[in-house]
């Protein structure tokens, strides 16, 4: 079931966005019609995760809303946290469009929450 995305994933969008370069602008413009429709990385024991333990959202954007970014490569922008610093997190498109926001992790320990936008590198 689709629901907004969460407020600590819409601001890790963001600051994964960032720049003036047309695919950025145009993945920015998706966020206010982008919904999360599958989470997975939590740590509540649900049982939803993809067995990694690290925080991931699918999304999913209103195609009628919004028009698709310009061609790109996958990941579409992607970046290391500055804490800790063997964590990153990585932004997917389908078609042109927002579908995966991924942390991932360079050690034994997985990312399980987001962290602050203020740690991302790019």
């Amino acid at each position: 079931m689709a629901e907004p995305l969460p407020l600590d994933v819409a601001a890790t969008l963001n600051a994964l966005l960032t720049g003036s370069g047309q695919v950025s602008s145009a993945l920015r413009a998706q966020l206010p019609y982008a919904r999360a429709v599958g989470r997975y990385g939590c740590s509540c024991g649900c049982g939803c995760g993809c067995g990694c333990g690290c925080a991931t959202v699918d999304v999913a954007v209103d195609h009628t809303a919004v028009p698709p970014a310009p061609a790109h490569g996958n990941p579409a922008a992607d970046a290391w946290y500055a804490e800790p610093e063997d964590a990153g997190v990585m932004v997917f498109t389908k078609d042109g469009y927002l579908s995966l926001l991924e942390t991932y992790s360079a050690s034994s320990e997985p990312i399980s929450t987001w962290r602050e936008p203020r740690f991302v590198e790019r």
